[in-house]
């Protein structure tokens, strides 16, 4: 009699069923070797007794899971809840699951999680890089398991890599405030060293070198981190610039939403005193008080692509033959597109530009 809560295990399998311990493995991992008779009565005694395989007892023998890991800045960024759902919609089409974790920015998180993957056998790493050096990535890779980044490019091939064209992006949001007449345009940006945030600068200076006016027309407020309140903090430095702004320019959706928050209880109306864009197009940006306008990121695909390069490198990496033959680091860019809604000026005046 076994005991309540005690596991069956697949020494019992084969017991019930008058087989070996081997043909029940068979059974379970090489089906067609096994007789159509002889299967049959292994299942039966599987579903009989309530067998599960055990995962953790396969991982041992296979040395590598079938979890993928994903690393990202700020799981309470919206952007980034749409790369893992991106990624876990392809991570489970092939048979793997997804296990999110969240750097908030600090490498030493980072370095943290990227230690206990290790230590799980993960089958590969999704990575938005919270380290600027590259230091704990480059760590990580002596491990040998595979690795893709995420929003961000990867320097000379190191690394598949999946990302937006951030300058790209930037120069869509504040060439569309000068085409709107704005000469006074400040951007908020985030903390130092994210490649993302230096792109959306690079971006936005490009815009107003193109315009032909001097680079006094965009000046910068840094916000110390990248959610609603670092925005409303940054909104009340803004204000007290002088001259004050007539269009902001935010890296990222939250920031923008902390700043219209911050200039709508200061009694600065958007966007008849002050036009504001943002950047990623998150859902909460349409449903705004004042509906944001923002440069879209695809998010959702970002995250997919990526595990597709993960799983193709994994396939690699475990022997399994590709159509394209030995794995290359192959870098994709995908395009932004700037959505234009109330919070500059008028809709019907700029359609969403490619």
């Amino acid at each position: 009699m076994r005991a309540v809560g005690q596991s069956v295990g697949i020494k019992d399998v084969a017991r019930a069923a008058g087989v070996s311990v081997g043909t029940v493995s068979n059974v379970i991992n090489r089906p067609d070797s096994v007789a159509a008779p002889t299967r049959q009565r292994v299942q039966e005694a599987i579903a009989a007794l309530g067998y599960v395989r055990s995962e953790s007892a396969r991982q041992l023998r296979a040395g590598r899971s079938r979890i993928l890991a994903l690393l990202v800045l700020d799981m309470g960024n919206p952007f980034f809840v749409e790369v893992a759902r991106g990624a876990e919609r392809v991570a489970r089409q092939a048979g793997f699951g997804v296990m999110v974790c969240n750097s908030a920015q600090r490498p030493e998180e980072e370095a943290h999680y990227l230690s206990l993957f290790a230590e799980q056998r993960v089958a590969g790493v999704l990575v938005t890089p919270a380290d600027p050096t590259g230091g704990t990535l480059e760590a990580f890779a002596r491990h040998g398991i595979p690795h893709v980044l995420v929003d961000r490019t990867a320097g000379a091939g190191s690394a598949c890599a999946v990302s937006v064209d951030d300058v790209r992006g930037g120069r869509l949001a504040v060439g569309h405030l000068l085409d709107a007449g704005h000469r006074s345009v400040v951007y908020v940006s985030g903390p130092g060293g994210l490649q993302q945030i230096d792109d959306r600068r690079q971006g936005a200076e490009e815009a107003v070198a193109a315009a032909g006016l001097p680079a006094t027309t965009l000046r910068e407020v840094r916000a110390e981190g990248l959610d609603v309140s670092a925005g409303r903090d940054a909104a009340a430095r803004l204000l007290g610039m002088a001259p004050r702004p007539t269009a902001v320019f935010c890296a990222n959706d939250l920031l923008a939403l902390g700043v219209l928050q911050a200039l709508y209880a200061a009694g600065v109306k958007v966007p008849q005193d002050v036009a504001l864009v943002g950047y990623d197009d998150i859902e909460f940006a349409a449903a705004a008080a004042v509906p944001l306008s923002s440069v879209r990121q695809p998010a959702a695909e970002m995250g997919g692509l990526a595990a597709e390069l993960l799983l193709t490198e994994i396939a690699g990496s475990d022997g399994g033959a590709t159509e394209a033959g030995p794995h290359e680091h192959r870098t994709v860019v995908l395009q932004p597109e700037l959505v234009v809604r109330q919070s500059t000026l008028s809709v019907n005046a700029y359609p969403s530009v490619k």
